[in-house]
């Protein structure tokens, strides 16, 4: 125990994905933090516009990989991030490879790397949802065979990206669930979706990496086919979807780590009460016996207010703590 507080970043988000004990504070990490030129006077990666990136020089691409880079770090940094999810753009595999190179020369083994790797279906565009919904009752089978070719594409990305080398984890990203309860209902989820995602994070976990399942919305109605697929931990646990993250730790907080639970409706139009609130709430319920990191329940996204997520971390750095008597 000890040894504890001595932890680096990646140390702790580890820790926590593991269940196992932590002295000092709760691991924290965010999805996406779009606010960044707010924060640092610089474009978020994701809102960088590529159309040219073929007519560059290499003299150019690489200034704008290294800002990249830069920006990710930057984030970590200041808002005490153990983790960095990255992403890539332009979205190619060597510029993938590229950009996680970069953050691993500068700041060494020191924060948990992960990026989005999911391949199952997840809610259509709302634009071709009723063209998807007939195409799926009516074509179970190619459906059924086009969720197994997504999973091996996947999982032969991952292997690429193992072989290279640098990449701890990956963020399943394919949302599931609206605000009253999943798109698929459980029945025909368990048909389309948890083969394939069992598959995916079976894959995954093989090659060494660590997996964690991102869906908003109310996931009770699927929650029990999300800890069956055995991610390491589950994010973003929506209260505008009705989840209580009391209620998940109590069913599935020995199996499963949980992360977030932040009321991100709260930090754009809540008082700043409310926001304080949320912020206990999650760590009240989310840190007894570990297997928590705190976090909103999406992302700091475009148009919040930062003066929230300050908000939220004040709390956190006050009351976010793990002691030795917490494990005793």
């Amino acid at each position: 125990m000890s040894s504890q507080p001595n932890l680096t970043p990646k140390e702790r988000f580890i820790a926590a994905l593991e269940h196992r004990p932590i002295i000092g504070r709760v691991p924290h990490f965010e999805l996406v933090f779009f606010l960044t030129m707010e924060a640092f006077g610089k474009v978020h990666p994701t809102h960088r516009h590529y159309a040219q990136w073929d007519q560059m020089s290499e003299d150019e691409r690489i200034l704008h990989r290294s800002e990249m880079a830069d920006i990710y770090i930057m984030t970590a940094e200041r808002y005490e991030h153990d983790a960095i999810f990255i992403h890539p753009n332009p979205t190619s595999m060597d510029e993938t490879q590229r950009l996680i190179d970069l953050i691993r020369q500068r700041t060494g083994d020191r924060y948990f790397l992960m990026m989005h790797g999911d391949a199952t279906y997840s809610i259509p565009d709302g634009n071709t949802m009723e063209e998807w919904s007939v195409w799926l009752y009516e074509n179970l089978d190619k459906v059924k065979a086009k969720a197994d070719r997504m999973v091996d594409e996947q999982l032969e990305r991952g292997r690429i990206l193992q072989q290279h080398g640098g990449l701890d984890g990956f963020a399943l990203c394919s949302d599931y669930c609206f605000n009253n309860g999943p798109f698929l209902r459980p029945a025909m989820f368990r048909e389309v979706v948890t083969p394939y995602l069992t598959r995916l994070i079976a894959g995954q976990r093989e090659m060494g990496f660590y997996v964690i399942k991102h869906t908003d919305g109310n996931i009770m109605p699927i929650l029990d086919q999300l800890v069956e697929a055995r991610p390491h931990a589950l994010h973003s646990l929506d209260p505008q979807g009705g989840i209580d993250i009391a209620e998940v730790k109590r069913l599935y907080g020995d199996q499963v780590a949980l992360i977030g639970n932040v009321n991100c409706g709260l930090l754009s139009t809540g008082t700043d009460e409310e926001v304080v609130e949320s912020a206990r709430y999650a760590l009240k319920h989310g840190m007894p016996g570990g297997g928590y990191v705190f976090a909103t329940s999406n992302c700091i996204y475009t148009g919040m207010p930062l003066a929230r997520y300050d908000l939220m971390l004040d709390v956190w750095r006050r009351e976010g703590n793990y002691t030795e008597a917490d494990w005793q």
